[in-house]
């Protein structure tokens, strides 16, 4: 049978995962999708059960020519909305560039939030990504939350490392209700309008932290935030709490590891190439 007839145009498309957060793929280079018309495409690819299912997509594009860059993306949340950067999505990014041949391993790619070093081993499926310098740091805020008409007051720390992120430390990682919780502070009145990440976060061992993140534009928790990890080992040394080095284990049992020195910040950590695959506009409700 001829799909084409029956399901219209197929568009090819790779899924990635890094630490358990996974993300849509289409080269666009060719496809010359326009930027104003992605987020159609991206709520139905990413909706579970319905579509491919994904936390977030990305479509590769030409850089502008002097730049220096190898491509730039156009990276989405699952709600169709635009962000400006994706910590594990970068390394997800550079790796499958380097295996489709966009990229050497070690190139630089721009994004929303400005050029990101990457750095491919090619004999493992880690990755190195060099993320824009951590911003707008502020700690030990104390904020009131209403939860189910519970008053909780929280200290919380917020940084921009790519995307503003709050960060909380707790005692017991497992009992926090990350949902509600998470979603109550990333819609609190001080964060408004654009909203913020909400990381919880445990002191496990000497330069060892756990993590559960509540995503903005996921709007669920994730398996891992790659910005947020970094924005919760950025905070932890600013509070004495770990060194330049961290390991930061996910939800998904996974390790990314993050290093901050010489005003430099990387992100370290595996990006796998699930599958390929190609998906039906017409199915999906796409307009061409």
């Amino acid at each position: 049978m001829d799909l084409e007839a029956v399901c219209g145009p197929s568009v090819p498309f790779f899924k990635m995962q890094g630490c358990g957060n996974d993300f849509v793929f289409v080269d666009n280079r060719e496809l010359g999708y326009d930027p104003q018309a992605m987020p159609d495409i991206v709520v139905p690819v990413c909706q579970k059960a319905f579509g491919v299912g994904a936390d977030g997509m990305m479509f590769f594009d030409h850089a502008p020519e002097g730049s220096g860059l190898a491509y730039i993306w156009h990276f989405f949340n699952a709600d169709g909305s635009r962000a400006e950067m994706c910590g594990n999505g970068s390394r997800c990014a550079a790796r499958l560039a380097w295996m489709l041949g966009i990229a050497p391993a070690r190139h630089v790619f721009g994004t929303d939030a400005g050029p990101i070093e990457a750095e491919v081993d090619p004999d493992s499926n880690l990755v190195t990504v060099r993320l824009t310098a951590p911003k707008d740091l502020r700690l030990n805020m104390e904020l009131e939350m209403e939860v189910e008409e519970k008053h909780h007051q929280m200290t919380l720390h917020s940084v921009n490392t790519g995307v503003p992120h709050v960060v909380a430390f707790v005692d017991d990682l497992e009992r926090v209700d990350v949902w509600r919780l998470g979603r109550t502070v990333r819609n609190h009145e001080f964060f408004k309008p654009a909203g913020t990440n909400v990381n919880f976060v445990a002191v496990t061992g000497k330069g060892q932290l756990s993590l559960r993140t509540y995503e903005r534009g996921v709007e669920d928790e994730t398996y891992a935030c790659g910005t947020g990890a970094v924005a919760s080992a950025v905070i932890a040394k600013e509070l004495g709490l770990t060194g330049e080095e961290t390991v930061i284990t996910t939800t998904g049992g996974e390790e990314l590891g993050v290093i901050l020195r010489d005003g430099k910040t990387y992100l370290r950590g595996a990006a796998e190439l699930v599958f390929r695959g190609e998906f039906y506009p017409r199915s999906l409700g796409i307009e061409s």
